[in-house]
């Protein structure tokens, strides 16, 4: 899973946001390495839905435009908590054989 896409879902966490609210959230919390442009995030958004990870909560209009907010599905609610296990298990192993090295200099 690429980064952007592993923040998409995880600024979904909380509950249902609109575009503008998961691209500052997924900068939030990826410490301002995730920058989504509109087009990348809709993009990314469609093929999301398509495989199931995250569906249309509820659209509303907000000065004449179109807000469509997007949930987290349980598969994609698995999905990136799946993903956050991995990164923390590789992060596990680099960690300790650091410390291993570390501590035989």
């Amino acid at each position: 899973m690429s980064e952007p896409a592993y923040f998409v879902l995880a600024a979904l966490l909380d509950g249902p946001l609109h575009g503008y609210g998961i691209i500052k959230r997924a900068g939030e919390q990826s410490g301002g390495r995730v920058r989504l442009a509109v087009g990348t995030l809709y993009g990314a958004l469609d093929r999301m839905a398509r495989g199931g990870l995250v569906a249309v909560d509820r659209e509303e209009t907000v000065q004449g435009r179109p807000r469509r907010y997007y949930r987290l599905t349980d598969d994609g609610r698995r999905a990136v908590t799946a993903e956050a296990a991995r990164m923390e298990q590789a992060a596990r192993i680099v960690t300790r054989r650091a410390n291993l090295r570390t501590a035989q200099a």
